[in-house]
């Protein structure tokens, strides 16, 4: 079974903005120390020439905010390590994530499409969370579709919060 993630987002500023604040190297060490919990730190960022940026983010959740379900079968944090890459997509960008959780077979997989709007900017992500754990999976993977969804909000509130 596969859990489906669809958010979306809406920033003042246009696409080009957006995109520059969100892989910006200091912008992602700020948010991560503000809304990116327990021991959260950019492991990697890289810019190539044709202007791609990719970069990992580590992040732990505390087991005490897991739920029961998810706390009865992994012992102890959990660790999350994320790797998304951006790149230029004509007037827009573009990006992909993958996401895996210490413990737990699986992974989340996603786009990222950051196009101008009449207001600003929209960005729209849509991933998947798979859990390859027989008949839990399915429980496990709504958990952390739920968690990535606010999570996602959290990370754009934060970045439309911040100034020019």
């Amino acid at each position: 079974m596969t859990s489906r993630i669809e958010h979306r987002a809406e920033f003042s500023a246009p696409a080009a903005t957006v995109h520059a604040r969100l892989v910006d190297r200091a912008f992602l060490e700020s948010r991560l120390h503000a809304v990116g919990g327990k021991e959260a730190t950019l492991v990697d960022h890289q810019v190539t020439p044709d202007g791609t940026v990719r970069y990992r983010l580590r992040q732990t959740i505390s087991a005490t905010d897991l739920p029961s379900a998810v706390r009865s079968l992994i012992k102890g944090d959990l660790v999350v390590d994320r790797t998304e890459s951006w790149q230029p997509d004509g007037p827009a960008f573009a990006g992909t994530t993958r996401a895996t959780v210490s413990g737990i077979p699986g992974e989340v997989t996603g786009r990222y499409a950051l196009t101008d709007s009449p207001s600003g900017s929209h960005l729209r992500t849509t991933a998947e969370v798979k859990v390859r754990i027989p008949l839990i999976g399915g429980k496990i993977e709504s958990v952390i579709a739920e968690r990535v969804h606010a999570l996602l909000t959290t990370e754009a509130t934060f970045a439309e919060s911040q100034p020019r």
